[in-house]
């Protein structure tokens, strides 16, 4: 595995990505050893420096990672690190378990968590202060001397430098003189701001010299830890440690989605190799998917919002000077320019859309389509998740009628069966083919649920004049109630994800029935897959 360490210009920032770490301790988020391994080769191929893979005896899981990294992840761009603590108090490097994990991991490089607060030195690991400082100079030398590169977080240091800094410089020092490569200086009760970040950075950066790499590891608690990330670099930090999408425990670490972008595009600094900085958007995502983490559509330049437009009377003028309106090109990320479609739309906007999809709208399919909007979305409609529906919407405009299906009843029955379990059963009927030569289905199916077999039917019913149909399928079925005071009679949006493999999409159906609102969108969601499935 390589390292991008060796001739870095000047202006490089070390990116230190430890996702699979740190990122894994975040509420619901949980990786397989495949799932590690596959976002492991998503960071390499986005160009991070360093890959934290785990903490090696820590867990079989963390053990068979390493174990298979070394012959199945062939690193083009990263290196790969294991992660461990100091010895323990007391004892003796040769005999510690953590130090011969991190041996027998097999990486170049290593990362060992070392205290550099006083208080934690004395309440948490109950011994002296000098016996601290012996832990860490102890352990650097230890795996330094088995040919490991050694990089040493220094746990909880701005509060430990804050309230006693003479103990804190003597963790560094230890770390220093013993050969560590890196000094990475951690907010990790993420309580710091980015005027004390500058300033104790300066001063560390002042105190060892440049023999040794500073480092910055912050947590979100704030909402500073980007900020803060950036307020070391600019004191002389030249290494940064963060998660994808932001993942971690409590409120999470530097998001390096965002931190990477803004040193690079703003600040002039270099943090992925050249032509690397455009795969950002489509790495975000797929680790996102993974780790079966929805993504922010907020998040800075990689949320699927990030550039997305919902405007009236701006519109035209985004269009002829999008600089003036997007603060970086979309582009530069991976990302892109959306134009969002709701009742605010003008007749721009939808212009602007049609073109997209290819569609011509004359004045009255535009005030057609403005109407609809404005009508659907005060019943609860909400096209900006649903592009798919919109999509439909304006074709229906233009006089387009789709002729793959139309049905002519829908029947869900639910029973409970003598031993306490619940069956469901649909039945459709539906006309297949277009109008005046279409031939009709009647088919029932159960299902584990109305709308598992209210789909299973109605594909039954089509697939064998569309068999297309067989390579859509739903990714996930998301219910909102809009009207919460109503209770059962409440209106409820339902919104439906599908994919063919190819392309994904949304639909939305919306009634005070949540069958009604679900065959909805299921309905459309076949209609738009069968539409772009060449039949």
């Amino acid at each position: 595995m390589s390292n991008m360490t060796k001739n870095m210009p000047k202006n490089m920032i070390e990116v230190f990505d430890t996702t699979l770490r740190d990122g894994l301790q975040v509420e619901g988020v949980s990786a397989s050893v495949e799932d590690k391994l596959r976002i492991a080769e998503q960071l390499d191929y986005l160009g991070v420096h360093y890959i934290e893979g785990g903490w090696p005896g820590a867990n079989p899981k963390d053990i068979e990672f390493f174990a298979r990294a070394a012959t199945e992840l062939k690193f083009t761009t990263s290196t790969l690190v294991a992660f461990g603590s100091t010895r323990r108090p007391k004892g003796k490097v040769d005999d510690d378990a953590t130090l011969r994990h991190l041996i027998d991991a097999n990486t170049s490089a290593v990362c060992i968590v070392a205290k550099s607060w006083d208080y934690h030195v004395i309440n948490a690991l109950q011994t002296t202060l000098d016996e601290g400082i012996a832990m860490i100079a102890d352990s650097v030398e230890y795996l330094k001397g088995n040919g490991r590169r050694v990089l040493v977080d220094m746990e909880h240091f701005f509060d430990g430098f804050k309230r006693n800094e003479e103990f804190a410089l003597r963790a560094l020092e230890a770390a220093v003189m013993k050969g560590a490569s890196h000094l990475v200086l951690c907010d990790t009760n993420g309580g710091s701001l980015p005027h004390e970040v500058q300033q104790i950075v300066a001063q560390v950066k002042s105190h060892v010299g440049n023999d040794v790499t500073i480092g910055i590891h912050c947590h979100d608690d704030t909402g500073c830890a980007v900020a803060n990330s950036m307020a070391a670099v600019l004191s002389g930090a030249g290494h940064v440690q963060g998660t994808l999408n932001g993942l971690g425990e409590r409120t999470g670490n530097t998001n390096l989605t965002t931190v990477i972008p803004n040193l690079q595009l703003k600040l002039g600094y270099q943090c992925l190799p050249e032509g690397r900085l455009d795969r950002l958007t489509a790495v975000s995502n797929h680790v996102a998917e993974v780790l079966n983490r929805p993504m922010n559509p907020q998040a800075p330049y990689v949320g699927t919002g990030a550039f997305a437009h919902k405007a009236g009377l701006h519109v035209s003028a985004i269009v002829r000077a999008k600089d003036a309106y997007e603060h970086v090109d979309p582009a530069l990320v991976g990302n892109g320019t959306r134009f969002v479609v709701s009742e605010m739309a003008g007749k721009a906007t939808i212009n602007i859309k049609a073109d997209e999809l290819g569609l011509e709208l004359d004045g009255p399919a535009i005030n057609q389509v403005i109407d609809d909007l404005k009508r659907l979305e005060h019943e609860g409609y909400h096209f900006e998740a649903a592009d798919a529906s919109l999509e439909l919407l304006m074709r229906k405009a233009t006089g387009w009628k789709q002729s793959f299906f139309s049905v002519e009843s829908m029947r869900v029955i639910t029973d409970e069966t003598a031993n306490g379990e619940f069956t469901t059963e649909a039945t459709v009927k539906v006309w297949v083919g277009p109008e005046g030569s279409a031939t009709r289905h009647v088919h029932t199916a159960e299902g584990n649920g109305p709308v598992n077999a209210i789909d299973t039917a109605l594909r039954a019913a089509v697939s064998q004049a569309h068999p297309n149909v067989d390579r859509i399928h739903l990714t996930d079925y998301k219910v909102r109630i809009l009207d919460g005071a109503t209770a059962t009679g409440a209106i409820t949006r339902v919104l439906i994800d599908a994919t063919d493999g190819e392309r994904s999409w949304t639909t939305i159906g919306v009634s005070s029935n949540i069958i009604e609102a679900s065959w909805r969108a299921l309905e459309e969601s076949l209609i738009y897959g069968l539409l772009h499935s060449g039949v």
